[in-house]
């Protein structure tokens, strides 16, 4: 019975995770994403037999998405440092995040410059993004948010548009 259980709740697992992937293969490289678990291990190459190069552990950390390989199992990406390499597919989301690059970032309460600061970020913080119109977006770091200049951010370009 449990083998029977566990046989389901992995399928149910894997349904859950294919539209997702799905939805990633079908966009055309190079484009932003990020990394979906804790631990994610980068390879040199698309498969298990490569070694490791690279151990992540930050979830949600953007990635450019650079090259797909069979179907998705694998797909290479560049961190926000350059470093380039490839992941299992299902470590990596169409969940879109930023990273503040540079200096402290101001967050503001509305997509403009005389908007009112509500907090500060320093570099290397993560945060989700949404928002983005006319190189600004919105970044939500655990609930805490405010709008920030698009060109501050690894993991979104300065002209693009998301809702």
């Amino acid at each position: 019975m449990s083998i029977v259980l566990a046989a389901t709740a992995a399928s149910l697992a894997a349904s859950a995770v294919a539209p997702a992937l799905a939805a990633l293969v079908q966009k055309k490289t190079p484009y932003f994403a990020s990394i979906v678990a804790g631990k994610a291990r980068m390879r040199t190459g698309p498969g298990k037999t490569y070694p490791a190069s690279w151990l992540y552990q930050r979830a949600d950390l953007p990635v450019k998405v650079i090259d797909i390989y069979d179907r998705g199992a694998w797909i290479k990406i560049e961190d926000p440092s350059g470093t380039q390499g490839w992941m299992m597919g299902t470590l990596i989301s169409d969940t879109r995040t930023g990273l503040v690059m540079g200096t402290i970032a101001e967050l503001r309460d509305s997509p403009r410059y005389g908007g009112r600061v509500v907090w500060r970020v320093e570099p290397g913080v993560v945060g989700r993004l949404s928002k983005c119109a006319r190189g600004w977006c919105y970044f939500d770091v655990r609930g805490q948010g405010g709008y920030v200049e698009a060109n501050r951010l690894w993991g979104v370009t300065a002209d693009e548009t998301l809702s």
